[in-house]
């Protein structure tokens, strides 16, 4: 069967230190030609949490419409939380390709069948996964959270105590204070997305102009849309 593969990692951070994608990817060949398939091409969404929708997700959105288009008659990917760690995106993203007569297969368990009304349990086990991937996800929130206060407790309740500024911001004395050089580069962001931009315009942009992003050396989707949005909820 002609397939194409997904890959998803949730941090810019696993991005850059590649940690997930050469895994994956890795897996999901050796998974297509173990089993006999043909992988037609890969898509990745890199940096992208799995709790954002179909429509955030470009990658994805190009493996369904290769489905949808008749490239490929199915997508692969490592694991079903890869698709999301929310049950309704997991199930809406199932639906969407079942919707295109296609099917999907994970590395770990194989193929993703339709419901079937005669054997109700097939999708109680698909559901009881996507419910486990959502409970990881709760439960990492949870712990980061407790950190945080902890943090925020030991400093007496005082100041800045949340983890590494956004771009834009440094932490000084406990306290946030403007970065003046990030602040150009969120300006000019902020600047081209009023202009309509997309996110991949505005990082060949900062590139051009040689803006640094705040850790590592490249700029991802997620990192503009995170400094869209946080600018945005603080500019209202």
């Amino acid at each position: 069967m002609k397939l194409v593969g997904y890959l998803r990692v949730s941090t810019d951070k696993q991005v850059e230190k590649g940690m997930g994608l050469v895994v994956q990817e890795k897996a999901i060949r050796k998974w297509a030609k173990d089993n006999g398939h043909r992988l037609a091409k890969i898509y990745r969404d890199e940096g992208i949490s799995g709790s954002n929708g179909i429509n955030t997700r470009i990658g994805l959105h190009q493996a369904l419409q290769a489905i949808q288009n008749g490239d490929a008659e199915g997508l692969v990917t490592y694991k079903l939380d890869r698709l999301a760690r929310q049950l309704t995106i997991q199930e809406a993203t199932l639906a969407q390709v079942w919707k295109y007569d296609g099917h999907v297969f994970t590395c770990d368990i194989g193929e993703i069948h339709p419901d079937d009304p005669d054997d109700p349990m097939r999708t109680a086990m698909r559901q009881m996964v996507g419910v486990f991937a959502e409970l990881e996800r709760g439960m990492i929130r949870a712990r980061m959270r407790a950190g945080r206060e902890a943090k925020k407790a030991q400093n007496n309740n005082t100041g800045y105590a949340y983890g590494r500024p956004g771009l834009g911001m440094m932490a000084k004395d406990r306290s946030l204070v403007p970065n003046p050089e990030e602040q150009a580069t969120v300006k000019l962001i902020m600047d081209l997305h009023q202009e309509g931009e997309s996110l991949r315009s505005i990082i060949k942009a900062l590139e051009a102009a040689g803006h640094k992003p705040k850790t590592g050396t490249k700029w991802y989707p997620s990192s503009i849309n995170s400094v869209i949005r946080r600018n945005t909820d603080t500019s209202k």
